[in-house]
C-alpha cells in the first residue's frame, strides 16, 4: 500500500487518538506526523498480524508513550468540553442536559486508572475489536474482557459519585 494512500485514510483516526491522550492540537499533529514516519520506515517489516488500523493505532500508542515519557507528562482524558450531540431533534434544553452529562462522564472517565482508561479509549471510542485493544495493548483477549468489564463498572461508580445518571450516558458510549 502506498503511504499517501495509508494516510488519507487513517490519518484522523489516529489524530483523534493521539489527541485524547495529550490534549494538545499542535503535540496531537507533530506525533501524528510522527506515527507515519515510523509506519512508513517500518513498512516493509509489517507482517498483516493484524489491521493496518490496528498496527497504525499500536505506533501511534507507542509514539505517544514515548513522548509522555519523555516530558514525564503522564496523564489522560482532560476533557475541557464534550464532543458535539449529532441530534437536532431534542430541545435545546434536553441537549445541554445531554452534553453535561457527556462532560461528566468524560471527568468521571479521567479519573480511571491508566489501564481502565485506555481500554474504554480502545473498545468504546475507537471501536476497535477484542482482538485489535490487546493486540494494541500487549494483552490477552482474556485481560482486554476483564478490564473492559471492570473499567466499566469503574467508570459507572466514579459517574454516580459526579452527580450523573450512569444509565443513559454510559450506555451511549458502549
Amino acid at each position: 500500500m502506498e503511504m499517501e494512500q495509508l494516510y488519507k485514510e487513517h490519518s484522523d483516526q489516529v489524530y483523534s487518538y493521539i489527541y485524547f491522550l495529550v490534549r494538545h492540537k499542535e503535540c496531537a499533529e507533530d506525533l501524528t506526523q510522527e506515527t507515519f514516519y515510523k509506519a512508513y520506515k517500518g513498512l516493509d517489516s509489517f507482517q498483516k498480524q493484524a489491521s493496518t488500523a490496528t498496527w497504525l493505532l499500536k505506533i501511534a500508542r507507542n509514539v505517544t508513550y514515548d513522548y509522555l515519557r519523555r516530558k514525564r507528562i503522564i496523564q489522560f482524558f482532560s476533557f475541557e468540553k464534550a464532543h458535539d450531540l449529532e441530534t437536532n431533534a431534542i430541545s435545546p434544553e434536553r441537549r445541554f442536559e445531554q452534553k453535561e452529562q457527556l462532560v461528566r462522564m468524560y471527568d468521571s472517565l479521567s479519573k480511571l486508572k491508566k489501564d481502565y482508561q485506555e481500554v474504554l479509549l480502545l473498545r468504546k471510542v475507537q471501536e476497535c475489536s477484542i482482538q485489535e485493544t490487546a493486540y494494541i495493548l500487549g494483552w490477552t483477549e482474556a485481560k482486554v474482557k476483564m478490564k473492559t468489564t471492570r473499567a466499566f463498572e469503574a467508570l459507572k461508580k466514579e459517574f454516580h459519585q459526579e452527580g450523573g445518571h450512569a444509565d443513559g450516558t454510559i450506555k451511549r458510549i458502549r
